[in-house]
């Protein structure tokens, strides 16, 4: 399962880049507005995509098909590697299957059931993102709608990615993995929660003990 990072903070993008092991990105207009409401929204696509590289979903703005693909082809006009985010609305899977016969790679955001996964799927979805973390808000098992779709999948042999999207926690990744998610796309301050654990952390300061220990005989048997 790879991870994306779900920001839009350009030091948290440049911070995973480094990292690496991270795939791709993933932002929509909620994130880019909390971190900048006046910033140049192309300009900071480009600087996430040259900073990353890999997956990159720009998200459409409008609610009918036609608003969707002219903002498709406007969103490519100066991104050719875009990944096409549309919403799971009817008009939003007419755009897909158009943008599909096109070639054109989309991923299917604000999904909650296995009957709006199976619709994408048959659209033509590159990605089908399901919330998980929207999901447990309102007191549904988001964990066994994932497990639901990926079964789903196995069966059916679809070929659209499912993208565990909404993670809210470190617990989170490791049940998209265990259900069979092909990308879980996580909050940076997850990611970084999810890298820590205490015994680590005192293996370490345990190591480093030893070897301080190891280095101060050695010094002074040699004086």
């Amino acid at each position: 399962m790879q991870i994306y990072v779900d920001t839009a903070n350009i030091n948290h993008i440049r911070h995973c880049a480094e990292l690496g092991f991270i795939s791709g990105v993933t932002t929509n207009p909620s994130l880019l507005a909390k971190e900048d409401p006046s910033v140049d929204i192309r300009q900071r696509i480009l600087e996430i995509y040259d900073l990353i590289g890999g997956h990159l979903s720009v998200e459409v703005n409008s609610t009918d098909t036609n608003g969707m693909i002219a903002e498709a082809d406007e969103i490519l006009s100066w991104f050719p590697n875009a990944t096409i985010k549309i919403p799971m609305i009817p008009e939003g899977l007419s755009a897909v299957r158009k943008l599909s016969n096109k070639g054109i790679p989309t991923n299917v955001t604000l999904i909650f059931s296995a009957n709006q996964a199976i619709a994408a799927a048959n659209a033509g979805a590159t990605y089908v993102s399901v919330f998980m973390g929207r999901l447990d808000d309102i007191s549904f098992d988001s964990v066994g709608v994932l497990q639901d779709i990926c079964e789903i999948w196995d069966v059916q042999d679809y070929e659209s990615l499912i993208i565990a999207a909404s993670v809210r926690n470190p617990l989170h990744i490791i049940e998209s993995a265990r259900a069979g998610a092909d990308i879980a796309t996580v909050p940076y301050n997850v990611i970084i929660q999810s890298l820590k654990h205490p015994l680590t952390d005192a293996g370490l300061n345990a190591f480093l003990k030893d070897y301080q220990k190891m280095t101060e005989l050695k010094s002074s048997l040699n004086k």
